[in-house]
Parts: C-alpha cells; sequence; structure tokens
C-alpha cells in the first residue's frame, strides 16, 4: 500500500546527503517533496500541513552527529512524527468490565465490518482465550446475517440468531441477555451499514449504544476509500463515542492516506488493521512499526511474532540440525518450508515486512499463493517415500508418474526439482557460514534477484 509514498521519501533522504547540517535552505526544498508525497497517498491536507510544520520545527538546525548524515538525521525526524501522526503507541481492547464485555462496529456498509467481526472473535479467541459471541443487527440485508453466521462457525464462535423484520435494540438486548446466561466473554455486535452517511442510520446506531453500553465502540474503516474515509470517520466520530478504528484492506494497493489521517482526524486510536481476506488476517496496529514500514525499514518485530506463532518449534529444530551438518535436508523438508511459509500469509507478506534493500533482493521470488502451494503439495506427495529422501533418483519414467500423478505437466515437476536443488544448495552454503554466497545463490533460485 505504502510503495509510493516509500519511494518518494526515499528519493528525499537522498537528496540531503553531503550536508553538514539540516538547514532552512536544504530543508525546504525536501519538505516540499514530503508534502508532495503525503498528498499523493491521499493524507488529508488539514494532517499534512500539521505534519509538515511539526518536522520543519524539529529538523531545522539539528546537528547531524557522529556518524549520521543529515539524510539519516531528517529521516529520524520523520520516522518520530510518523509515529507520532498515528497515535504513538499501541492502544489494546479495554475488557476490563464484568463480562460480557460489549464491542460495538460501526461503518459503512462494504468496509469490511462483517469480516472484521468474525477476525476479531478468532484474535480474541487463539491470543485471549475468550468465548466469543458474535450477533448480527443488520436487518436490511439478509445475507449479512448469513455471513456472520458462516463466518462464525468458521472461526469457532458462537452465533446469537436474528432474521430480517425484527427491531435492531431488540436483537441487542437479546443477544446481550444471551450472551449473560451462557456466560461469554465478549459479545460482539455487528451493527448494519449504509452506502452512505444519513440520519436513519446515525440515529440507529446510536439507539443501539445506548442499549448496549459497550466497552468498546470501534469505527470500521476500508483504507482503500482516501480522504472519503477521512470524511466518514470525522462524521462517524461526531455521533458516536467511539474508543478507537479498525483499518481494513490495509494490504491493498490504495495509497494508504486512510492509515496516516484517520488518527489525527477521529483522535480515536487505530486499534487493529486487517490484512488479506482470510480470517487470520487481522494485526495489533502498532504506529513505530508501521512508520518503519512506511519508511522502507521494514516490521522486522511483526515478523518475528509471525514466525514464532507459525513455526513448529520442533520442526525448525530438526531443519536447523540438518542446515548444520549441510546434509539430510530432502523434499519432505522442502514441503514443510513451504507449509511454514503458507501459514505466515506466503512470501508477499514476509517481503512486507522486510527492510527495503532485502526486500528488493528477493523481490523475483516466486508468489506462493495457495494455488501454488497445493500444487508443489501434490507433485510431493505424488513421489515415494525413497523419492522424496533421494530425489536424484527421479528421471524421466518417474517424472512422468509423478506428473501424472499430481494432474501437472513434466515441466512443473522439473521447476520443482530445480528450486529443490537450489534450496539444498543454500542450505549447505549456510552451514558453511556462506551468507555472501548463499545470497548470490538466490539469482539462480529467484530469476530477476541482483
Amino acid at each position: 500500500m505504502f510503495d509510493n509514498l516509500t519511494d518518494r521519501l526515499s528519493r528525499v533522504i537522498k537528496t540531503l546527503r553531503g550536508e553538514a547540517r539540516l538547514t532552512e535552505a536544504n530543508l525546504q526544498e525536501a519538505l516540499r517533496e514530503v508534502r508532495v508525497a503525503l498528498l499523493e497517498a491521499d493524507v488529508a491536507l488539514p494532517v499534512v500541513k500539521e505534519f509538515i510544520t511539526r518536522v520543519r520545527e524539529n529538523a531545522l538546525g539539528q546537528e547531524v552527529i557522529g556518524s549520521l548524515t543529515p539524510g539519516q538525521a531528517a529521516v529520524g525526524v520523520v520516522y518520530r512524527e510518523l509515529v507520532a501522526l498515528m497515535g504513538g503507541k499501541n492502544d489494546a481492547l479495554d475488557l476490563a468490565v464484568q463480562p460480557p464485555a460489549v464491542i460495538l462496529l460501526a461503518g459503512l456498509q462494504g468496509s469490511g465490518k462483517t469480516t472484521t467481526a468474525g477476525k476479531l472473535a478468532r484474535w480474541l479467541r487463539t491470543e485471549l482465550r475468550k468465548k466469543v459471541l458474535l450477533a448480527s443487527c443488520d436487518v436490511y440485508r439478509p445475507a449479512a446475517i448469513e455471513q456472520l453466521k458462516t463466518v462464525a462457525a468458521q472461526v469457532e464462535a458462537g452465533f446469537f440468531p436474528s432474521a430480517v423484520g425484527e427491531k435492531p435494540v431488540d436483537i441487542a438486548q437479546r443477544a446481550l441477555d444471551f450472551a449473560r446466561k451462557h456466560y461469554a466473554d465478549v459479545l460482539i455486535v455487528d451493527s448494519a451499514g449504509r452506502l452512505g452517511i444519513d440520519a436513519e442510520m446515525m440515529r440507529e446506531i446510536g439507539e443501539l449504544h445506548a442499549a448496549l453500553k459497550p466497552i468498546e465502540t470501534l469505527f470500521i474503516v476500508d483504507s482503500m476509500q482516501g480522504q472519503d474515509a477521512v470524511n466518514t470517520a470525522k462524521a462517524f466520530a461526531d455521533a458516536l463515542p467511539l474508543t478507537g478504528v479498525i483499518l481494513t484492506k490495509l494490504d491493498g494497493d490504495a495509497r494508504g492516506g486512510a492509515a496516516l489521517s484517520v488518527r489525527q482526524i477521529t483522535g480515536k486510536p487505530i486499534k487493529f488493521a486487517g490484512v488479506g481476506e482470510k480470517l487470520t488476517g487481522l494485526e495489533p496496529f502498532y504506529p513505530d512499526r508501521m512508520a518503519s514500514r512506511i519508511l522502507g525499514m521494514g516490521d522486522v518485530l511483526t515478523l518475528i511474532e509471525d514466525v514464532q506463532k507459525s513455526v513448529d518449534r520442533e520442526e525448525a529444530e530438526k531443519l536447523a540440525q540438518k542446515v548444520k551438518s549441510g546434509k539430510g535436508f530432502d523434499l519432505d523438508d522442502f514441503k514443510q518450508q513451504i507449509m511454514q511459509m503458507k501459514k505466515m500469509g506466503g512470501v508477499a507478506a514476509l517481503m512486507d515486512k522486510l527492510p527495503g534493500n532485502l526486500a528488493q533482493l528477493a523481490q523475483g521470488a516466486p508468489q506462493m499463493d495457495d494455488k501454488a502451494i497445493r500444487r508443489i503439495e501434490g507433485i510431493i506427495n505424488s513421489m515415494t517415500p525413497q523419492e522424496r529422501a533421494r530425489p536424484e533418483l527421479i528421471k524421466a519414467s518417474r517424472k512422468r508418474r509423478i506428473a501424472a500423478g499430481a494432474g501437472v505437466t513434466v515441466q512443473e515437476v522439473n521447476r520443482l526439482l530445480n528450486q529443490f536443488e537450489q534450496t539444498q544448495k543454500m542450505m549447505k552454503m549456510m552451514a558453511k557460514g556462506g551468507v555472501a554466497k548463499m545470497m548470490r545463490s538466490m539469482k539462480g533460485m529467484f530469476p530477476g534477484v541482483r
């Protein structure tokens, strides 16, 4: 999402190289470029003006000390102001109330509200071990109720049934009573959305808020909406006592202005960010990590957390021993690593969190979508245990048999074997400590890497 903004800011930093200190003269041109970059990213104009003013005040006259270049010093100032712009720190959900803690979701139709309800229920269940009940007050779209019922089953959360024709407030009160009687820790209420802001919608959501008295009232905003998202957020913030914001579709190809504007406009913290369509795609929002990604410094902390949650430690230790010894890495291990990468969101999600220079190094990596991963799994599963352990045995006749068994072409079997061979070589280099050699070897494994 922030690729264009990241590129722009990188060019700004380069213009400051070679200067002894940050002065009014060299800073003026740099800030003009930063302003254009933010406006192109669809950041709200009042937010841009305030951001530029703060950067100028904090950067002007700052000495370039130690080994820092003026560009690096400017990065430090821009980074700190970006963090402040997005809220400074992560604000966790406030569930410190006698159960059930009620979370009311508000937002426009199409913002991803119903899917986000499921993602949030899953996150509460897996991360905080909470018993969650989902309820839909969207009585205007029958499909919305059915969708939430399906989502609830997928994330193993409870679902309170409702129907078209019922009053939203009545549904909410009955759901709250049901949650109390069945000892739910959290009740998530999905309210009705509209195609635009109208008085009727605001009145209804206000009545729901009064009836439920939620501990959290979260506004769901589509990151793809740009300036419209900011206007919508302001309207909801004026009508409701919001406690936070959840950004959806943050992995899309929009320009990212909503993420940088919504905190400043509403005065409410961004608590979560939705990434991807899968119900696992919800992350707590950390302003410092997002600022790092915008400036091309990556988000290594989130990457580490993803690895810790996704990787089987016992299997990882076995692989580490094989890497250390430089032998024994076979096709079963190769399949295991691809499946682990799938759990972490695939190559694209991995690269998105790497610092810019490392991400560029591996940007030619093949995109391992679900279809490609299933194909690789099918090819390896069509091999005998002996063939997986000793791929050198796989000659022409065996390749034809494996291809037929997996429903692919012989060329795809060859491609997999070549990828495995390159990975095997990389493992051997890692065992010998040859990281530089390993990086060079990636040219063969991932075409396009320089």
